[in-house]
């Protein structure tokens, strides 16, 4: 499953600034990790955030997200968010941000 390159470009710019960012191709799309931990991705015509349990609530109330689910099975703590998303700075920069204060705190690997 391919992932659409014009939603990873935005990614890489929202995270332009972040130290210890690299990428990797996983389940069919391009997951960014940050120090070596997994923050966000993009798949299909799509991506998803890590944002954590605790904010998921929070993060399924904004437009155009939905749970993350792989293979029929709920992903807790990921969601999942379609390409219109991409288009919405404010909500991008929400949802990154909840990501980054999820995985930020978390040791490296």
């Amino acid at each position: 499953m391919a992932y659409d390159e014009s939603l990873a470009a935005t990614i890489r710019q929202a995270l332009a600034g972040c130290d210890g960012v690299t990428e990797r191709k996983m389940f069919g799309g391009l997951c960014f990790l940050l120090n070596g931990n997994m923050l966000c991705g993009v798949y299909r015509a799509g991506g998803m955030y890590r944002v954590g349990k605790a904010r998921a609530g929070a993060a399924l109330a904004l437009p155009h997200v939905r749970p993350m689910e792989m293979t029929g099975r709920p992903m807790p703590g990921l969601v999942d968010v379609d390409a219109e998303a991409f288009t919405d700075p404010a909500l991008r920069d929400r949802l990154m941000a909840m990501a980054l204060d999820f995985v930020a705190p978390m040791p490296p690997k």
